[in-house]
């Protein structure tokens, strides 16, 4: 059965505190969220395969489906799946830039190539995601190596809180780096998903009237 009117968000586990709030602020009833395992981000050659299982084991059940991944580092490969399956996903090379629109991403890193950069999902999970999958928490002398080529952390702020400020500040220390941030809000994540319904809300009504 392909219900009339339901849209599907396939997307990294990275997002899925944002769009449920994106989805709960704007009462999007019609919009259901699956969720991949944000640590397919440490292998990123896996995410176009578990992102087209996802896409087939979906695309009976809903009219439209949309991926709220940006190419995370699958080098293209992700965009050809995609086209294979007629599915969009978000702009840019990564949640960076979206969050920050790209306009604004490439000034930050024309302005400072040497940027490791937090989101509110990354400085939340930094112990797991970071420290104990490149072995740092086993071997701290590793962090010099890793970060030897980085000369700041740029925190990009989805919703202001000031113990996550602070946990950043913290992580930039713990990386001997110079810490920044900046708000960007949801940045195109909000834009793109409104823009993802509007299309989708515009489809179904298509359809009901050539029906």
């Amino acid at each position: 059965m392909n219900p009339a009117g339901r849209t599907l968000v396939i997307a990294c586990g990275a997002l899925a505190r944002e769009i449920t709030a994106l989805k709960r602020a704007s009462d999007w009833a019609a919009l259901d969220v699956t969720c991949l395992p944000p640590e397919l981000h440490n292998t990123p050659d896996k995410i176009p395969a578990s992102v087209a299982a996802a896409i087939q084991a979906a695309k009976t059940r809903y009219s439209t489906i949309y991926v709220a991944y940006a190419d995370c580092g699958t080098g293209g490969l992700l965009d050809r799946v995609l086209e294979a399956e007629g599915v969009e996903r978000l702009p840019g090379a990564h949640c960076y830039e979206f969050y920050a629109t790209t306009p604004v991403f490439d000034a930050l890193a024309e302005a400072e190539l040497g940027t490791f950069y937090l989101t509110d999902f990354l400085v939340r999970h930094f112990e797991r995601l970071v420290v104990g999958s490149l072995g740092i928490d086993r071997h701290p002398e590793l962090v010099a190596e890793y970060f030897r080529h980085y000369t700041r952390v740029l925190y990009l702020v989805q919703e202001p809180n000031a113990a996550l400020s602070t946990q950043a500040e913290a992580i930039a220390a713990q990386l001997g780096l110079r810490y920044e941030e900046r708000y960007t809000g949801y940045g195109d994540l909000d834009n793109r998903l409104q823009a993802w319904l509007r299309k989708a809300k515009a489809s179904v009504r298509v359809e009901g009237a050539t029906a």
